[in-house]
């Protein structure tokens, strides 16, 4: 008569705190590499399929941003360039060139940490991601742990300016 009570999980590691938690990690490898603190996951069914950080300096390219790289990870790790069930975690919002990966590979949710009122592209400048002409439109997550996320890269910037 009792019945099987439903488990509800101590922690739940899939929420977005969690999950932010991980792109927080990437941004602090990033951050240790001198290159500027951004990173990045991508979750698909609750486990995280790519983990990426900034590399820009490091690869030599201005593509090697934290989202393009966790992007190319997941296109692998799913076999497909489509991401359609996915959901990319980023300690900042997203600039017009990874709104736009995102969008053309169709990810089905973006959760970001640090707003960028003068470059973002996820209702920071503009928004991309929901920009209603193109073939695809993301849910928006913003504000997860951004405090966080906003002093790692204002602790990351004054660094830079106070070293010779």
């Amino acid at each position: 008569m009792w019945g099987r009570m439903p488990e509800e999980p101590i922690i739940d590691l899939q929420s977005d705190h969690y999950l932010m938690g991980e792109a927080l990690r990437q941004a602090m490898r990033a951050y240790a590499e001198d290159e500027v603190p951004v990173g990045a996951v991508v979750v698909l069914g609750g486990r995280v399929i790519a983990r990426a950080f900034n590399q820009v300096e490091t690869l030599k390219d201005a593509t090697a941003h934290a989202e393009m790289l966790a992007i190319t990870q997941a296109q692998q790790a799913v076999g497909d360039w489509r991401l359609t069930d996915c959901t990319l975690y980023a300690t900042k919002e997203p600039c017009p060139m990874c709104a736009g990966a995102v969008v053309h590979t169709r990810f089905l949710r973006v959760v970001f940490g640090a707003g960028d009122p003068k470059g973002g592209a996820a209702g920071g400048a503009m928004n991309l991601l929901q920009f209603p002409t193109l073939n695809h439109r993301c849910e928006i997550t913003s504000n997860v742990r951004e405090q966080e996320c906003r002093d790692l890269l204002r602790s990351f910037f004054a660094h830079q300016r106070a070293s010779p």
